[in-house]
């Protein structure tokens, strides 16, 4: 039984394993699709639309952004009928909007669910079955992967009976295969998905989703097929808030607003009022009890105030509100102006203080005592500490503005929980005060290093509008400097070098203030490199892209590449629209790499690439720009870089239909694509292969990689995929 035992586990075991070798096809994206009403008659206008369910961490490119930036725009391609004519764009239903810096654009996305319609109006009664291809694009951010889709969707069977009156038409019909105009655009369809017997799936249903395959004749007209694309159209009906916010986003952001909670009651403004605060709490005629109970309605009440802030601020924003606040000049303007007063005040140039009045009319209202009393004592020390809390609630509601509506609600409730609590605790626990530090100069400190922090965050704000508007004030090289210098000047006055106006003398530097000062000057040494081209992945959200700078040293001192060992065997194809990084010389077909790999004697390095492959960018950016692997790829490899979503059309005699799925290939994306899935049974990018030229199979010398960050890493594949190479080559020479 055990010999039995061990051979039924091995099995299972080999079975696991040949499982995770072939299950690398991605699909993070079901369709399916529906009608918006079963039956019209001739004239009516009805909606085919697109249900989209995404995997966590994927997101979906959306219609309703310029195709030209990169990304794959979902794009319909209908056949042509006389059956019915397509009025105005696709729209897409829900979608997330922000400013790409890689792309250095606006677009829109899903994620999670997602729908899209197509309004078309019917012309000839009878069952009515229509079909469109589709092209997409899914992407994450989690390691950069980006996996193209392409689907045969049908919608129907639609009973259209007899003509009816129809009302005059919104827009002009667009008859398939026909451009759609920019300017016909339906009004926002905001109806709720219909679910019906109409429904279908073309991989299988989405959840919920009733399947019921067409029977009906086809009556569309099987002639070539012309993209519609969604470029200009606008209406959107946003997610609920629910829908738009991933757990881990909002439980990043929740924790750096708990941080700057705590950073807050080290202001000179809050951190003495927590003796003062908790004295009254345990000094009165109340019993330990009552005391320890209002402490607690103290602490709910702050959490309060401040939570009302963040929805009163939501609700303000709206559901276009992030997308207005992260893209439109104007906000970004006011918030950099915003953190620059406050910066300055945290300084010491001046004082940020409510009205008297305001201040004076609470503390009456606290007065009064009772338990709304407690409630008004709460809200004296919010108006109280808002000279030192202000810039930073300020902080937190600028950058949650830039996110979801729900995020000024998260952010001020991670705030206040924090800033609650010591006031709480120390109420319920009052020995452990004996245990807090002095107030002192070093409170100032603390407003100070704020201050600093406040200026360099204002500069990601008008970089924002500078990168959106192309003004093209606040390139990444002068961003850096103000950067190194505010750190410097941050640093030398930690040291005590320096004072400002609200400092107290420094007798002696604390252990404490030297462990800022090597951080902050940490800092500023971690920044001088992305001077001279270094790309700073570390802070790849917070600085404008490398094409935005100024200078160069590597680009003004490096010398020709062209040599003899680089050369080319032929001009490549599609050079004339595709190139390389970091002066690199190759191919985009490869045939040619194939051909100029056998006469230099050199294995082919595969780059499996997308335009809008952000972590395809990242590895030429911070991996293949290191020395060890550009001499690499310079002297010992011919590189064919392989764009999956290019959209060239190639000449016809070119054209070929895939095995793998029986579509036509007529471009060079989807050819690139269909490559890469038959060949390697991979789907996303970045992707890459090494390859003997003289292998007919193609077969990869070492075991492709995908995402890699290390370098060494990166390296070390390099180097075996050679020496196999090598070793190939030399078993070849010895036969």
């Amino acid at each position: 039984m055990s010999v039995a035992f061990r051979k039924l586990f091995l099995l299972l075991l080999l079975a696991l394993l040949v499982q995770s070798t072939v299950a690398q096809v991605l699909t993070p994206t079901k369709l399916s699709t529906t009608l918006s009403q079963p039956t019209a008659k001739v004239g009516e206008e009805l909606d085919l639309i697109v249900n989209a369910r995404m995997q966590d961490t994927w997101h979906l490119y959306a219609t309703d952004f310029d195709p030209d930036l990169g990304p794959t725009v979902f794009t319909f391609s209908f056949a042509k009928s006389a059956a019915y004519a397509l009025v105005g764009k696709p729209k897409s239903i829900g979608t997330k909007k922000k400013f790409d810096e890689v792309f250095k654009g606006d677009i829109s996305y899903f994620e999670k669910t997602g729908q899209i319609r197509q309004r078309i109006r019917v012309l000839q009664p009878g069952p009515l079955t229509i079909q469109a291809e589709v092209e997409y694009q899914t992407c994450t951010d989690v390691d950069g992967r980006c996996v193209p889709g392409e689907e045969t969707l049908r919608f129907g069977p639609i009973e259209v009976t007899a003509t009816a009156a129809a009302p005059a038409p919104a827009t002009q019909p667009v008859a398939p295969g026909t451009a759609t105009p920019a300017k016909a655009l339906t009004p926002a369809v905001t109806a709720a998905p219909t679910t019906s017997a109409a429904d279908t799936s073309s991989k299988g249903p989405a959840a919920g989703a009733a399947v019921a395959p067409a029977a009906a004749a086809d009556t569309t007209a099987q002639q070539a097929p012309v993209a519609v694309t969604g470029k200009g159209a606008t209406a959107t009906v946003a997610a609920t808030p629910a829908e738009e916010a991933e757990a881990g986003g909002l439980f990043s952001f929740a924790l750096l607003a708990f941080f700057s909670g705590l950073a807050a009651l080290l202001t000179p403004c809050v951190f003495p009022m927590i003796p003062m605060t908790v004295s009254y709490f345990t000094g009165g005629s109340d019993s330990r009890a009552q005391g320890i109970l209002k402490a607690l309605v103290y602490g709910l009440s702050i959490i309060v105030i401040y939570t009302i802030l963040g929805v009163i601020v939501a609700r303000l924003l709206g559901e276009d509100g992030p997308n207005f606040m992260a893209t439109h000049w104007l906000p970004n303007l006011l918030f950099f102006a915003v953190f620059v007063v406050f910066g300055l005040s945290f300084l010491g140039l001046f004082e940020i203080t409510l009205p008297h009045n305001l201040v004076n009319k609470a503390d009456a209202q606290a007065d009064k005592g009772g338990w709304l009393g407690v409630f008004f004592m709460a809200f004296t020390l919010v108006l109280v500490s808002f000279s030192c809390t202000g810039p930073i609630v300020a902080t937190i509601l600028g950058l949650a503005a830039r996110g979801q509506t729900i995020t000024p609600v998260i952010g001020m409730l991670g705030f206040s929980l924090a800033f609650a609590l010591p006031f709480t605790l120390f109420a319920i626990f009052p020995s452990w005060l004996k245990s807090l530090p002095r107030s002192g100069g070093w409170l100032n400190t603390v407003k100070v290093v704020l201050g600093f922090v406040e200026l360099m965050l204002a500069l990601k704000f008008l970089s924002m509008a500078d990168l959106a508007y192309h003004w093209n004030l606040l390139s990444r090289d002068l961003y850096l400097v103000l950067w190194i210098v505010l750190s410097a000047l941050l640093g030398v006055y930690l040291l005590g070098k320096f004072k400002l106006s609200h400092d107290s003398d420094l007798t002696h530097l604390s252990v404490g203030r030297l462990l800022m000062a090597v951080l902050a000057f940490s800092f500023m040494v971690y920044l001088i490199p992305g001077l001279f081209g270094a790309p700073l992945p570390l802070l790849a959200g917070y600085l404008p892209p490398q094409t935005s700078r100024d200078f160069s040293l590597a680009s003004a001192t490096a010398a020709p590449v062209s040599s003899t060992r680089n050369a080319l065997c032929e001009i490549p194809r599609h050079a004339d629209f595709l190139e390389l990084p970091h002066g690199l010389q190759g191919y985009f077909d490869l045939e040619q790499a194939k051909r100029c790999a056998r006469a230099q004697n050199k294995p082919i390095f595969i780059d499996f690439t997308g335009h809008a492959c952000v972590n395809c960018r990242k590895m030429e950016a911070s991996v293949w720009s290191d020395p060890q692997v550009l001499q690499r790829l310079r002297n010992d490899f011919v590189v064919v870089a392989l764009y999956v979503d290019d959209k060239t059309e190639l000449p016809q005699n070119e054209w070929y239909t895939s095995k793998r799925d029986g579509k036509v290939k007529p471009t060079l994306g989807k050819q690139n694509a269909d490559l890469q899935v038959t060949k390697y049974g991979v789907n996303a990018q970045p992707y890459y292969v090494l390859l003997n030229p003289n292998d007919p199979t193609d077969k990869p010398l070492v075991k492709p990689v995908a995402y890699e960050a290390s370098v060494s890493s990166f390296v070390q594949f390099l180097d075996a995929g050679l020496a196999q190479y090598r070793q190939q080559a030399q078993a070849v020479v010895v036969r």
